[in-house]
């Protein structure tokens, strides 16, 4: 009988890690209120390399507020935040401001990846898909980092935070909601009311008089709110307000007279 002859162990081969693509998230953090950020949003707060936060003419050296809800709801992300200056002065069109803020957007990821961070959070009042620069941003960033990963976390808009605040349904049964920028005109916003139950304004405090007056004219009802989701927010009934202006990101919802209750079912 022969005798075997013991085998020799075949080294393994050794299998190379799978490269972790870069991630850019669009975080919402809501529209003031940390209370008001959601679980998931922290989390990628708490765990992102960076942290991008725009900061306007408005806020100057001090925290903006997208910044100032970070550090509330997330206190050990703060060595993690990177200001990113924004120019709010243009309301129409790219202009070199607009474009210089997204190109030095992408310059603090494409450092923060080379040096070895693999996710980028980017953090924005409200939702990251409702009249945020994320897309945007977004857009230019892909562009020069190749194979990044997009991702968005939604935010509580502050539609919404007025709506809860002042009780004030936005839409039941079979009715029609329309959310729009007033810096489009207010012929946009006389289209709206004709055709839609329920319409949104932002952005119209500069021209509040006008809105007000065009709101008056077809019999609309609604809420204003100032500062919503903040410390000084103001929600004040339409049929109230007596104010030439308000700040630039005040809130309208104009909503139908309705009836019995279920009545628009």
């Amino acid at each position: 009988m022969t005798p075997s002859v013991p085998s020799t162990p075949v080294p393994a081969t050794p299998v190379p890690p799978i490269p972790v693509p870069p991630i850019l998230v669009g975080v919402g953090v809501g529209p003031g209120d940390p209370e008001l950020v959601t679980v998931k949003a922290v989390r990628i707060l708490r765990t992102a390399d960076v942290i991008l936060v725009p900061s306007t003419e408005t806020s100057g050296d001090d925290p903006g507020r997208a910044e100032q809800i970070v550090a509330t709801a997330c206190p050990e992300a703060a060595e993690r935040i990177r200001r990113i200056p924004f120019r709010m002065g243009r309301r129409h069109g790219v202009g070199p401001e607009r474009r210089d803020a997204w190109e030095t957007s992408a310059r603090a990821a494409e450092e923060a990846y080379a040096a070895g961070a693999t996710t980028v959070a980017f953090a924005t009042v409200g939702d990251p898909s409702v009249y945020s620069t994320f897309s945007y941003l977004a857009a230019h960033i892909r562009a020069t980092v190749p194979g990044l990963v997009v991702q968005v976390i939604p935010g509580i808009t502050a539609m919404q935070a007025l709506a809860a605040t002042s009780l004030t349904p936005l839409v039941e049964g079979r009715e029609r909601l329309t959310l729009l920028s007033v810096t489009d005109g207010l012929d946009t916003v006389a289209e709206a009311l004709d055709h839609a139950d329920t319409v949104v304004a932002y952005k119209g405090g500069r021209r509040l008089a006008d809105l007000l007056g065009l709101i008056r004219e077809q019999g609309g009802t609604g809420v204003l709110g100032i500062d919503v989701g903040l410390p000084a927010e103001t929600v004040i009934p339409l049929e109230q307000v007596d104010a030439d202006r308000a700040p630039y990101f005040s809130t309208v919802i104009v909503t139908p007279r309705r009836g019995e209750t279920g009545g628009r079912l």
